[in-house]
């Protein structure tokens, strides 16, 4: 009955009835035991149709809640959101050496009274996860096998998701965002190091080891390998690699991050042209490179990519176009910092079954 409730959102005792298949006398004491836990709202008589007024029955989305929690080096941050997806609260905290007393205690402190409708987490890591495990994230302080979402599960009682944080990405931009009009579709991050997130016929493809994504590691570059957790991509072209080479050219990025820096100066600086040339070519790689195998359709660019102006955006598309063996579209994430955590919700939604009515 709540799933029914859930998904036609306002409906009368008659039409709960039909949708059901209980009797009036079964549902009658139901609905009630439902309007005092807090599922059920009375909104009252229905006065806009004709005939008898029917007295209307509203699920509340407040009455189921999930969390949200992505982590980053030194800190966490937290969203307690409902079954519609609307964040009702959210806060920052240190992130402890005990990671999991950290995730619960601010958990339950920003749910406070409504603890018992509590239905999912999701955790975001910068990292490598299977399952509820992170295998490799040592941003966060996380170097050896961490359970992380069985003592979540332990601790609240509750379905837990932990996943690699770009994946978490894609799917929120997939659910709100730039990649909301299509079923297949690639996210390429670009920070610290270079990520990837893949939906393909609606569903996150991890990989047979949960490492799919991890398009850093690419050996495009002539007789470079990874190495200390490095991929060789990523070692030349991650957000943190441009930093280090804008300053052998002597270009200024205190004012700006870094690729913006570098378009800017690309404008007068034939210097900074040619290295932006340079960062657009190996980017174009990576993205071919990925269209050849998966053939996602759209790539979207996020982090330090989406930083690119219209013409490099325009240079960019037109090297992927002279290579790629099919159309490949490429735009800007459009959600930002959001994506992650709002991936984060759409995830723990879908691990509590609460999915029906939200992000379709």
């Amino acid at each position: 009955m709540i799933s029914a409730a859930r998904q036609t959102r306002l409906l009368s005792r008659s039409q709960l009835t039909r949708l059901t298949g209980l009797s009036a006398a079964t549902l009658t004491p139901l609905v009630r035991e439902l309007i005092a836990e807090g599922y059920l709202l009375e909104r009252g008589a229905e006065a806009s149709k004709p005939g008898r007024p029917r007295e209307m029955l509203e699920f509340n989305p407040r009455a189921e809640l999930v969390a949200a929690v992505a982590l980053h080096p030194h800190q966490a941050h937290c969203e307690i959101a409902d079954s519609d997806g609307t964040v009702i609260a959210h806060a920052d905290m240190p992130l402890g050496a005990d990671i999991i007393t950290t995730i619960c205690d601010v958990v339950v402190r920003l749910v406070g009274t409504g603890i018992s409708e509590l239905r999912g987490v999701a955790v975001a890591v910068p990292g490598v996860t299977t399952g509820g495990e992170v295998r490799l994230a040592p941003s966060v302080g996380m170097v050896e096998t961490s359970s992380i979402g069985e003592g979540i599960q332990a601790r609240l009682g509750v379905p837990v998701v932990v996943d690699n944080d770009v994946n978490l990405m894609v799917v929120g931009e997939h659910a709100a965002g730039a990649g909301a009009d299509v079923r297949d579709v690639l996210l390429l991050h670009v920070a610290d190091g270079v990520g990837a997130g893949l939906i393909l016929d609606g569903q996150v493809r991890r990989g047979a080891s949960s490492a799919a994504g991890e398009v850093g590691f690419v050996p495009l570059e002539p007789d470079t390998y990874g190495n200390d957790g490095v991929g060789a991509f990523e070692a030349r072209w991650s957000e943190t690699a441009i930093a280090a080479h804008l300053e052998q050219i002597g270009v200024d990025s205190a004012e700006a991050p870094p690729v913006t820096s570098l378009v800017r100066a690309a404008g007068g600086d034939p210097v900074a042209r040619d290295y932006l040339d340079q960062v657009l070519k190996a980017w174009s790689r990576l993205i071919i490179s990925c269209a050849c195998v998966v053939d996602p359709g759209r790539i979207l660019l996020s982090g330090a990519a989406a930083e690119l102006d219209d013409d490099a955006m325009s240079t960019l598309q037109d090297l992927v176009d002279g290579t790629a063996p099919a159309r490949t579209e490429i735009r800007r994430s459009v959600l930002g910092e959001r994506a992650v955590l709002h991936g984060a919700v759409s995830s723990a939604l879908t691990a509590a079954g609460l999915m029906t009515h939200v992000l379709t």
